[in-house]
């Protein structure tokens, strides 16, 4: 069964939000644990995917995220910046354009 995209959408935007306050008040450098977390999204992944392939990915779980280099998994706000991750990833998903998911009967 897939995670539904509905509440992967709403943790990731919460997790974006949060990068860009972090970042705003000069707290960190998100690209600290988002690239990597990409990079390896992109391994998981591959070139081509979908908004609901990737929150498939985040229905598993993102535990693996902890485990990357650069990213420190003691950080008070390290899961708002693995959602965050995944929202800036949502952006090369091939059914996302115009800040919002293309569903299948809109194609047609």
């Amino acid at each position: 069964m897939s995670y539904p995209l509905e509440n992967a959408l709403f943790n990731w935007e919460a997790g974006i939000e949060r990068l860009r306050d972090l970042e705003r008040d000069g707290i960190l450098r998100g690209d600290d644990v988002t690239v990597p977390v990409r990079e390896e999204l992109r391994h998981r992944l591959g070139a081509t995917f979908t908004a609901h392939d990737l929150a498939a990915i985040y229905g598993q779980g993102t535990d693996w995220a902890l485990q990357l280099p650069g990213v420190n998994p003691a950080m008070a706000d390290v899961q708002d910046l693995v959602d965050a991750a995944f929202w800036l990833h949502l952006q090369a998903a091939g059914n996302y354009a115009g800040g919002r998911v293309i569903l299948d009967a809109e194609v047609e």
